[in-house]
């Protein structure tokens, strides 16, 4: 392994670590205040399909978040970037409030499957489509593969169950954009100039979020809030480097152990 480097970059998921759905994590405003007082990058990433990137931004600031949509890396971007990569036509499987995120990509006679979190969507005849679709040729692409995410009433399911379900009858592979591949964290970091052994990640998925971070090069602060559960952090391999109750307490740790 590398040789650890100075801490210069952090990375923070958002529902289930700052938020959930309308309501903050308490003191997490404050903590962010914190951290960005300290001499740090800060990126917000997040695996969100649930709406597109500037209602995302309008719920953080209504909730007393102060974040700059340029700070954000969502997944809808990357999927959005590689269906430009690839100039393909995708059968969008998103949610309605994520389509302006795809403003301009043709979707007439579709040629790929996008998967997202689509409630709506999720169907028989949707998923039947799609499974033809893929049959015939076309690339299999998942946002992310999240198992599920924690809403006010309870855990949720995500769409990797779906995506998986598609792969097992078509016997195909997804590609996948989102946490926890590598390349979205790499992504994200572009522009900051900084390494992947200068960030920290802090999230509430012990896979997709400190997993992926680690297997990328960063150090990963898993947080008990959102859809943490009971014994998570011995999920992975190696374990995150560090367990905290919330983000503000996370936050703590950075200032004081880790600058």
């Amino acid at each position: 392994m590398a040789a650890r480097r100075a801490l210069k970059a952090v990375l923070v998921d958002l529902n289930g670590t700052l938020h959930i759905e309308d309501s903050a994590v308490p003191g997490a405003q404050e903590a962010l205040k914190r951290l960005r007082g300290a001499p740090l990058t800060v990126r917000f990433v997040t695996n969100t399909t649930k709406e597109s990137k500037r209602d995302l931004l309008e719920r953080l600031t209504r909730l007393g978040f102060d974040i700059a949509e340029h700070e954000i890396f969502t997944s809808l971007t990357a999927a959005r970037n590689l269906l430009e990569q690839q100039q393909v036509r995708p059968l969008l499987l998103v949610d309605d409030k994520a389509l302006p995120d795809f403003t301009g990509i043709g979707t007439d006679n579709p040629n790929a499957v996008v998967v997202g979190l689509a409630p709506e969507h999720f169907h028989y005849e949707m998923m039947n489509k799609a499974f033809r679709l893929i049959l015939d040729g076309a690339p299999l692409i998942a946002i992310h593969k999240a198992r599920y995410f924690k809403k006010k009433d309870g855990l949720c399911l995500g769409p990797g169950p779906f995506v998986t379900g598609l792969e097992y009858a078509t016997d195909t592979k997804a590609t996948v954009v989102g946490k926890p591949e590598k390349t979205f964290f790499l992504e994200a970091l572009r522009g900051t100039g900084c390494a992947p052994e200068e960030a920290v990640m802090i999230g509430d998925d012990c896979r997709d979020d400190v997993g992926g971070a680690q297997q990328a090069g960063m150090r990963g602060i898993l947080v008990r809030t959102g859809k943490y559960r009971p014994a998570d952090e011995n999920k992975i391999n190696p374990a995150p480097y560090l367990t905290c109750e919330n983000f503000p307490e996370a936050v703590e740790h950075i200032l004081k152990q880790m600058l």
